[in-house]
């Protein structure tokens, strides 16, 4: 049976986790033909570790975007950032790739949300969200089916990983605090690589300003609790997924090219 090309952007921790599934067998429906990331350093110690496991392999370390568009892979991981997923989204669906996304907060922007959706079915591609740390979103896209419903998430974060924030102060080390209350939208604006689950659980629900967000600051708190609640006429649903690394979105990553070949999709 003839395998599916991948294709990797971003060679960090997450993408390591989907090639070391790779490696050990965990998705052999797929062959990577290459990848790419910021640092071309970082993305040849990425490509030598798969050619050096799998020597048959001969992925290439792209030494940029449109080289790595030109393998004009079956399926595009994206591991980066929004800001680079609106770079390449709309190119690389013109050329043939479908898409498994990570940094899901790029669509919190709702003309290139149409602009994407609509260039994915006239190339007849699709776009696979990835639920990455939260899940749940098939329980949030059929209670959004059925009703009407109030949606609410928030995230308990330490103070460590807002340093590189415009909400970060020295107090937060001392004190719990709210940083953060405002919808979606306005959130991946703020913190553009820190709430892209908040996005994607407005996608799969009332949209990224229909949905209400918050972020609270702990002191000495290690990784992250995020909660979804979810209320209709009918349902009252509660997502609660802590996290003490973020190693559970790679593995989401997994999961879901995995259920894009299986014949069995849970």
């Amino acid at each position: 049976m003839k395998k599916h090309s991948l294709a990797i952007i971003g060679c960090g921790k997450l993408s390591h986790i989907v090639a070391d599934a790779w490696i050990t067998g965990l998705l052999p429906d797929y062959h990577i033909t290459g990848a790419y990331s910021r640092t071309h350093k970082t993305t040849r110690r990425f490509v030598d570790k798969l050619n050096d496991q799998v020597p048959q392999t001969k992925a290439i370390a792209c030494n940029s975007m449109e080289e790595l568009l030109d393998l004009e892979a079956d399926f595009i991981v994206e591991a980066a950032a929004p800001v680079v997923v609106k770079e390449w989204a709309i190119p690389a669906l013109q050329r043939g790739s479908s898409l498994v996304l990570l940094s899901i907060g790029a669509l919190a922007d709702e003309a290139f949300y149409d602009e994407v959706k609509k260039t994915a079915s006239e190339n007849g591609r699709r776009i696979h969200l990835v639920s990455g740390s939260i899940g749940g979103f098939d329980v949030l896209r059929t209670i959004s089916l059925m009703e009407k419903a109030k949606v609410s998430f928030h995230t308990e974060k330490g103070p460590d990983s807002l340093k590189d924030t415009a909400v970060y102060r020295e107090d937060l080390q001392a004190e719990k605090q709210v940083v953060f209350e405002g919808n979606a939208a306005e959130a991946i604006a703020l913190f553009p690589t820190k709430v892209n689950v908040a996005v994607a659980a407005s996608l799969a629900t009332n949209g990224p300003e229909n949905i209400d967000v918050s972020i609270t600051s702990t002191p000495g708190y290690t990784g992250d609790r995020h909660k979804i609640s979810v209320k209709s006429e009918q349902i009252d649903a509660l997502i609660d997924i802590y996290s003490k690394t973020s190693e559970i979105a790679g593995w989401s990553v997994v999961h879901t090219l995995r259920n894009i070949t299986s014949p069995i999709v849970f």
